[in-house]
């Protein structure tokens, strides 16, 4: 079938609004129009909210990891990744795929693996097997009870490995079980480099991950409304049963209190692993993640890669949300199609993207390009 050029003198024509940019365009017969055009979509109306719409739909999507020129990016970190929440975007990379220990900031993925498996309302009676873990605690008593939102402000606050097990014990009845479901939401991630055996980070050698890895999955989880509430919160009081006075659990997370804007998401430490952290922060609508493993210096190198980012990146939204993208004749009748979900991408001086809209092929598609390269595809809806 073949393309249609703008503007062409046929049959019929009609006009629509395409990312702010009016078409004309025409259809020749009963049979299907084909409809393939390159436009720049550079409106800026960003939402200041978090948005899981704004991550591309599995199995519709194909995103290129299109990483961007060198800038000012450093740090002494064995290894780091800086990426963009939405697009989950690598705007820096060092040694980001290495297989390496992570110590607590296991714990993102735990607390992800929890909200996909309980409620946070669900009691929890603390198993004798989760009190008196090594490491940090928030010194449960065998026997007490507290809810499951509760032993989530002990895990990502307080890094609480005796909250770890309470709440792999809950969901899953056993540690090793728990470790599985860990390795089935990295799975469901796209995360191929990263192994779980516990939920709290002590060291194993079979348990690492990699910086990439660990900025996906905490991607993943920042998706959640949930775990933005709860690792975002400075301190907060939970229940201290049989006791005159509550717990008060204050987040070990320095960038909360130190750096505009920040909003997460966890520390992390055994001498094995070194310092580890990954931290977050929202700035004109853009979520931006920081993974360090190894890191003396973790929160000061973590807000100097959070400022480049924000100094040399804008958010741009490529394609809006239900916006209409063409039209084609389907048994003598216009039909239209539309994008279903918004899609935003971090862009810097130089760096240009464009739309292609295909309406010939049999299942019809919106691509986002960056500078000529695919960084997203999905499949276009009828509008009945």
């Amino acid at each position: 079938m073949k393309r249609l050029v703008v503007a062409t003198a046929l049959v019929a024509v009609f006009s629509l609004s395409l990312c702010g940019v009016l078409f004309t365009l025409s259809a020749a017969s009963d049979y299907a129009i084909a409809l393939t055009n390159e436009i720049n979509c550079t409106s800026q109306d960003i939402s200041d909210s978090i948005s899981p719409q704004e991550t591309p739909v599995k199995n519709n999507t194909a995103i290129s990891n299109s990483s961007a020129k060198s800038l000012d990016f450093s740090t002494s970190a064995q290894s780091a990744v800086v990426m963009e929440r939405s697009s989950r975007r690598v705007l820096f990379a060092k040694n980001s795929d290495a297989h390496l220990p992570m110590a607590s900031t296991t714990k993102i993925v735990t607390a992800l693996t929890v909200l996909n498996h309980a409620n946070l309302d669900d009691v929890v009676e603390v198993s004798p097997k989760a009190v008196g873990i090594e490491g940090s605690s928030i010194y449960l008593r065998a026997g007490e009870h507290l809810t499951v939102k509760e032993l989530l402000y002990g895990l990502m606050l307080r890094s609480g490995n005796d909250s770890a097990v309470a709440l792999a014990l809950h969901v899953a009845g056993s540690i090793e079980a728990f470790a599985e479901m860990m390795n089935e939401t990295a799975r469901a991630a796209g995360c191929s480099d990263s192994n779980f055996v516990n939920p709290h980070g002590l060291h194993d050698n079979e348990h690492y991950t990699s910086a990439h890895d660990l900025a996906v999955l905490t991607c993943v989880a920042l998706n959640n409304e949930d775990f933005r509430e709860i690792v975002s919160t400075k301190s907060v009081r939970i229940s201290n049963e049989g006791m005159e006075y509550d717990r008060v659990l204050i987040n070990k997370n320095k960038l909360l209190s130190n750096f505009t804007d920040a909003d997460g998401v966890k520390t992390g430490y055994t001498k094995k692993a070194g310092r580890c952290f990954v931290g977050s922060a929202t700035r004109d609508g853009m979520q931006v993640v920081v993974v360090v493993l190894n890191c003396g210096p973790m929160f000061e190198e973590t807000a100097d890669m959070l400022n480049t980012a924000f100094a040399n990146y804008h958010l741009e939204m490529v394609i809006p949300q239900n916006k209409v993208c063409g039209s084609r004749l389907e048994k003598g009748k216009n039909v239209y199609y539309f994008c279903p979900e918004r899609f935003s991408y971090p862009v810097t001086d130089g760096e240009s993207l464009t739309t292609e809209i295909a309406l010939e092929s049999k299942t019809p598609t919106i691509k986002a390009l960056l500078n000529g390269q695919t960084v997203f595809e999905r499949q276009l809806v009828k509008y009945n």
